[in-house]
């Protein structure tokens, strides 16, 4: 039988009262009776009822995390970072996958509202305005990481998407490549029409009229990253490089491009987006923008805490810096 308070409280010949400060850490409790409480505890084997703490104060230490896919290292490196600090500051992280599906999405924050967390981390692709309008008549705090609301009426921590794809195309024609692909992401998501923004800004100001088969929108995953190279090297005027969305589909682009027989990056460069741990394991290594996904999962979880502790907010839409880092992938 799951053992109690009342249980720990009997045995140790104390109030439960008493059991509660030494559970809480009370400093008014004499060390004599800590001690024999502790001790009964570890004799009984008791673990205090979470729920029932929460319902005394109200907070349940527990914060949401709704990402698109857990599986992805992208992801995974911001859940590390939410993690690590919800730890520092004694929060316990509900981790839920929402496979990018809108409808999936709403129903999360609904659960986790349920089960009274104290904020919630959210990261997405389009932001709806269901989406804006769940946030905004949360109960608890909500805190976009990774994720961009034109809006801006909910926190969030990103980077500057639209300069850094522009800093990225330009970074090639620069290198001389006047026939510049661009494979994005979906491009219903505010981020990725951002990237392709930073692109076209970059192709405007060397002059370039842009090519409508030089873009392909793709799913940010390594087989529409071979696919769109299969389509761009059909061409009759193939492109010389490749600006891609994300190192995933950047390095279905290396490898697509290998298996019909060019090279990289002789015959056609490629850069990335994001910095994974992908970047270094390609061979050619990969270019490609330092978008800070531990940082970004870090510091939105910071910000949550300012919120749910209601500390003073200097600002609630952070942007953190991006930059360029060129490897083997381009010359």
């Amino acid at each position: 039988m799951t053992v109690t308070i009342y249980d720990v409280a009997r045995e140790a010949n104390v109030s439960m009262a008493t059991v509660s400060r030494v559970v809480n850490g009370n400093p008014n409790v004499k060390p004599t009776t800590r001690k024999k409480v502790l001790a009964t505890i570890e004799r009984l084997g008791y673990r205090p009822n979470a729920v029932a703490r929460g319902l005394a104060s109200k907070k349940t230490t527990t914060v949401g995390a709704i990402i698109p896919d857990i599986s992805s290292i992208f992801f995974a490196e911001l859940a590390r970072g939410i993690e690590d600090i919800a730890t520092m500051y004694k929060y316990n992280i509900i981790l839920s996958n929402s496979d990018q599906n809108k409808d999936k999405e709403l129903q999360l924050i609904n659960t986790m509202l349920e089960k009274q967390v104290d904020g919630i981390i959210f990261m997405g692709g389009n932001i709806t305005q269901e989406h804006i309008h769940q946030f905004s008549t949360a109960s608890v705090p909500v805190v976009l990481a990774a994720t961009y609301d034109g809006t801006e009426a909910t926190p969030s921590v990103n980077i500057d998407y639209e300069v850094a794809a522009y800093e990225a195309a330009k970074n090639l024609i620069d290198k001389g490549n006047k026939r510049l692909a661009f494979i994005n992401g979906n491009e219903e998501e505010t981020i990725n029409q951002l990237k392709y923004q930073g692109y076209l800004r970059a192709l405007k100001e060397a002059s370039i009229e842009p090519v409508a088969d030089y873009v392909v929108n793709g799913d940010y995953t390594y087989e529409s990253g071979i696919k769109a190279v299969e389509q761009f090297m059909s061409l009759s005027q193939k492109p010389t490089a490749v600006f891609a969305a994300s190192d995933a589909i950047a390095l279905g682009a290396i490898h697509g491009a290998q298996d019909l027989g060019y090279r990289v990056p002789e015959d056609l460069e490629v850069f990335g987006f994001d910095n994974t741990k992908l970047a270094n394991m390609v061979r050619p290594t990969l270019s490609t923008v330092v978008q800070p996904m531990y940082d970004i999962g870090a510091v939105a979880m910071r910000l949550l805490t300012k919120y749910m502790n209601k500390e003073e907010v200097e600002e609630k839409k952070v942007v953190l810096p991006h930059r360029l880092v060129e490897r083997n992938s381009t010359k």
